[in-house]
C-alpha cells in the first residue's frame, strides 16, 4: 500500500507538474515589432512608457491634434502594436492623435512574470496617465479601443480609471470564464473535476475572481460611452458575445455595430471605418455640447442601445 507520505508527494508533483504545463501553454506567443513607423505608412515617434512593477511599455504615438481627440489602443493575445495600425491609420488620417503599444510580454515591452486580461488593463492605464500627463484642459476627449483581450481590458481599465471618455471593444468576449472553458474544451480536458481546478488556480495567480473582471460585470457600471464592435464570422468569440455585452451595457450609452469579417477584423477596419468614426464623432459631439444626427439615422442597419 501507498503511503501518506507517497500520495503526497505524487499529488504535489502533480500540481506542480500541472501548473507547469498550463502556464507553458497559456503563455503568450512573443512577437517583436520590427523596423520604424514609416515601414509601415505611419508618421510617428517611438515612446517609452512607465507600467506597473517597475515595467516598461514601447509605443509609438502617432502625429494628429489632440484638440480633435486622442486614442489610446491596446492589441489582442500573443500579437504587438502593429495588428492595430489598420485601426490608427483612418484614425491618423481623420486628425486624432493615437497612441499605439505593446502590453508587457508582447511585441517590444519588457517581461513580466505573466500576462492576463487585468494586467492588459494595467497597462492601458498607465498608457492613458501618459498621454494625459501634460494636459492643458485644450485636449479632445481621450477613448480607449481593444481588440480582443485587449477589448475587454478596454472595459476593466474604464472602471478603474476616471480618465477615459468612451471605449472601442473589437471582437471582444464577455466573460473570461467562458473564454476558458472554450479553450479547455478545445483541448478535450474535462471541465469537471479538472477544468474547474484550473480555473480557480488562474484566479488565484492572477489575483482576480472572473465574475468580478469580467466585461459583462464591469460594462453595467460604465457611464461612458461604450461602441461593441464585431464581425458577423467571428469563430474565435462567438458574435452572441456581443450581443450579451450589448445587452448589459447602459442604454443610454451603449452602441452596438456588427462588422463584416471573423476575428481578426485587420483587414476589414479600413474599409469599414466609416461604421466606427460615427461613434467618434458623436463622442466629440457630446464632449462639446454640439447636437448631432441621431445614431438611428447614422447606422439604419446597426443597433445604438
Amino acid at each position: 500500500m501507498m503511503t501518506v507520505g507517497l500520495i503526497v508527494a505524487v499529488a504535489t508533483g502533480l500540481l506542480v507538474g500541472g501548473a507547469a504545463w498550463l502556464r507553458r501553454n497559456l503563455a503568450a506567443p512573443r512577437r517583436p515589432v520590427r523596423g520604424t513607423p514609416a515601414d509601415y505608412g505611419v508618421a510617428a515617434q517611438s515612446v517609452q512608457i512607465p507600467t506597473q512593477r517597475g515595467r516598461w511599455l514601447s509605443g509609438w504615438l502617432l502625429a494628429g491634434d489632440p484638440r480633435i481627440g486622442r486614442v489610446v489602443i491596446c492589441h489582442g493575445w500573443g500579437v504587438n502594436r502593429v495588428f492595430m495600425l489598420a485601426l490608427a491609420r483612418p484614425l491618423q488620417q481623420a486628425g486624432w492623435q493615437v497612441l499605439v503599444f505593446d502590453v508587457r510580454n508582447h511585441g517590444n515591452s519588457d517581461d513580466d512574470s505573466f500576462s492576463s486580461m487585468p494586467r492588459f488593463a494595467e497597462d492601458i492605464v498607465a498608457a492613458v496617465a501618459w498621454l494625459r500627463r501634460n494636459d492643458t484642459g485644450d485636449e479632445g476627449p481621450l477613448v480607449v479601443a481593444g481588440h480582443s483581450v485587449g477589448a475587454a481590458a478596454t472595459l476593466l481599465a474604464a472602471s478603474w480609471s476616471d480618465d477615459i471618455d468612451a471605449v472601442i471593444s473589437l471582437s471582444g468576449f464577455v466573460h473570461p470564464a467562458r473564454m476558458m472553458q472554450r479553450w479547455l474544451a478545445a483541448r478535450h480536458i474535462p471541465y469537471v473535476p479538472l477544468g474547474w481546478l484550473v480555473l480557480r488556480y488562474i484566479e488565484a495567480v492572477i489575483g482576480h475572481r472572473f465574475d468580478a473582471i469580467a466585461p459583462v460585470t464591469v460594462i453595467r457600471d460604465l457611464s461612458i460611452p461604450v461602441l461593441i464592435a464585431h464581425g458577423r464570422q467571428d469563430t474565435v468569440i462567438p458574435p452572441a458575445d456581443a450581443e450579451a455585452l450589448a445587452r448589459a451595457g447602459p442604454p443610454a450609452t451603449t452602441w452596438q455595430v456588427w462588422l463584416d469579417g471573423g476575428h481578426d477584423l485587420s483587414d476589414e477596419l479600413a474599409e469599414q471605418w466609416p461604421r466606427l468614426a460615427g461613434f467618434l464623432e458623436q463622442v466629440r459631439a457630446d464632449t462639446a455640447g454640439i447636437a448631432t444626427r441621431s445614431p438611428s439615422a447614422q447606422y439604419p442597419t446597426d443597433s445604438h442601445r
